[in-house]
């Protein structure tokens, strides 16, 4: 049987999503959790990985298992199992051809700044903070130069092992909300650090340092030595990916 799992985690403690030899992982994590359940030795296969510090509100995970559970028992199991910056919010079989990765049609991310005068504390793992003021407005009419098709280099970190910059941006939104200023955005795919190297360049238009025209130019440019810094990983959070009606999850991972 083939199962989907939806995983919610706070990222601060661990070294990223990826299985690693030392320190830990969620990936790593989870799978220690599942194969306790399953009492058998467990893989899963995600949506997207994420990187050291960021967080997770919706992953998605497939795995495959002759063990015998209902769908409550790999919720609960896995629960029971799990660090408490961790959860299985729901699972539910899948037909034996879907694939966490490849079967996505889009990836979601959401930023959050805090901007305001003092630092965070009761929310320093789950916000960016930004002291100085922020124009949301310049940063949105900015962020619009990303959507459809680009070749995303300037974004890209060196580190990056995808086979080509190409990723087509369906939406990208940033808003203020009192003292916070929040990016949304959703793409085909994303590639390393492209996130937090867009908000690294958008804070510097929104601080006023940059033109709202220079986001268009850095995608012309295709180079990342003069884009704007990248962003602490604290305030990114992977929201979820969407899948087709047909593969029957649940509304939050479903368009």
């Amino acid at each position: 049987m083939r199962i989907a799992l939806g995983i919610e985690y706070d990222g601060t403690d661990f070294f990223g999503w990826q299985r690693l030899k030392e320190g830990p992982s969620v990936q790593g994590r989870l799978e220690q959790a599942l194969s306790r359940v399953a009492d058998h030795p467990v893989e899963v296969s995600c949506a997207g990985r994420t990187d050291a510090g960021v967080h997770g509100r919706c992953q998605v995970v497939h795995f495959d298992t002759p063990a015998q559970r209902d769908m409550r028992g790999w919720v609960l199991g896995s629960c029971s199992n799990l660090p408490d910056s961790m959860a299985v919010l729901w699972a539910q079989p899948v037909a034996d051809d879907f694939h966490a990765r490849y079967a996505a049609r889009s990836r979601r991310y959401r930023y959050r700044i805090l901007n305001r005068p003092v630092r965070a504390a009761l929310e320093a793992r789950y916000v960016t903070w930004e002291r100085l003021p922020l124009d949301a407005e310049r940063m949105h009419q900015a962020a619009q130069a990303l959507l459809g098709l680009h070749d995303f280099s300037a974004f890209r970190a060196l580190s990056c092992q995808a086979k080509h910059p190409h990723r087509t941006v369906l939406s990208v939104d940033v808003r203020r909300d009192g003292e916070y200023v929040t990016l949304e955005i959703e793409a085909n795919g994303f590639l390393h650090h492209m996130v937090r190297n867009i908000v690294g360049s958008l804070l510097l238009v929104g601080r006023g340092e940059r033109a709202v025209e220079w986001m268009a130019e850095l995608l012309a440019g295709c180079d990342r030595q003069v884009a704007g810094p990248t962003g602490p990983a604290s305030g990114l959070t992977f929201v979820g990916p969407r899948y087709e009606a047909r593969w029957g999850l649940p509304p939050e991972v479903s368009q």
